[in-house]
C-alpha cells in the first residue's frame, strides 16, 4: 500500500526538473560572455505531457490475447542537452540572455505552482492525521 497518492510523486519529479532547470539557466547566464560557451537546456516538459496523456492503467485481463497496460515507468527522464548548432556572439557563445531571462521567471512560476500544489496535498494529509482539528 502507497502512503500517498501518485500525484504527490508526479509533483516530486516535476520539482526536480524545475530545478534542473534552474541550474541550466542560471549556468547559462553566468556564462554569457564565455568564449565559445553553449547554452544547455533541460527536456522534460514535453516528455511528461506525451506520458501523462498516455498514463498507464489498471486492466484485468479475461483472456489470455489481451494486452496488459502495466510494464512501463511513469517517471518521465529528465535529461540535459547542449545547443551546439547556434552562434549568437562573434566569440562562439550562444547565450541569448532575453531569452534566459524570460525562461527563468517562467521555471520559476512552474516551480512556484507545483510547490503549493504539493503543499495542499500535505496539508491534507494533516488534517486527516489531526482527524480534521
Amino acid at each position: 500500500m502507497d502512503l500517498f497518492s501518485s500525484t504527490i510523486g508526479q509533483l516530486e519529479t516535476g520539482l526536480q526538473a524545475a530545478a534542473m532547470k534552474q541550474k541550466a539557466h542560471a549556468a547559462n547566464i553566468a556564462n554569457v560572455d564565455t568564449p565559445n560557451y553553449k547554452a544547455t537546456r533541460v527536456s522534460f516538459q514535453a516528455e511528461l505531457d506525451q506520458r501523462l496523456s498516455f498514463a498507464p492503467l489498471q486492466s484485468y485481463k479475461t483472456n489470455a490475447k489481451h494486452l496488459s497496460f502495466t510494464g512501463e515507468s511513469n517517471t518521465p527522464n529528465i535529461r540535459t542537452h547542449t545547443l551546439s548548432s547556434t552562434q549568437r556572439q562573434p566569440n562562439g557563445n550562444n547565450v541569448d540572455m532575453d531569452l534566459e531571462m524570460s525562461e527563468l521567471a517562467k521555471n520559476q512560476l512552474w516551480y512556484n505552482a507545483m510547490t503549493e500544489r504539493i503543499s495542499g496535498k500535505f496539508n491534507s494529509l494533516r488534517s486527516v492525521i489531526n482527524e480534521g482539528k
